[in-house]
């Protein structure tokens, strides 16, 4: 056993900067310069992909007729409550010509847990999924 202490594991400080500047470089996400034009196969990747059909905006105004999924689901923002029903069982309680952005806030009305005492801010935020 030596008597030396612990700080004689340490490097110097000028390794140390060195070690850090390596470091910095290595993890660096590429050379190029952040306002650089990104690759054309990044663009046309983003635009082969089928969820840039439509936006969410799109999506939400959807009649129930229109939706292809088997389960539609919303959550709420606020108390994170999630509710799913199937597509037939929608267009059976709410009609075909439903919006489905009214039979989510419908699905969502009254039950929220994070009550605030005005009416304004009450009740959920509906956060629409894709599932």
């Amino acid at each position: 056993m030596t008597d030396r202490p612990a700080s004689w594991r340490m490097p110097p400080p000028k390794q140390m900067e060195k070690l850090a500047a390596e470091t910095v470089r290595r993890l660096a996400p590429s050379s190029a310069p952040p306002d650089a034009p990104l690759p054309s196969e990044y663009w046309e990747s983003i635009l082969k992909d089928p969820r840039a059909d439509d936006t969410g905006a799109e999506r939400r105004q959807r009649r129930l007729c229109e939706i292809q999924r088997h389960v539609l689901r919303v959550s709420c923002r606020r108390c994170e409550r999630i509710v799913e029903i199937q597509t037939a069982d929608a267009v059976r309680l709410y009609g075909r010509n439903a919006v489905w952005k009214d039979v989510a806030q419908r699905l969502l009305d009254n039950t929220c847990q994070q009550r605030t005492g005005r009416h304004e801010e009450d009740g959920c935020w509906p956060a629409f999924e894709t599932a």
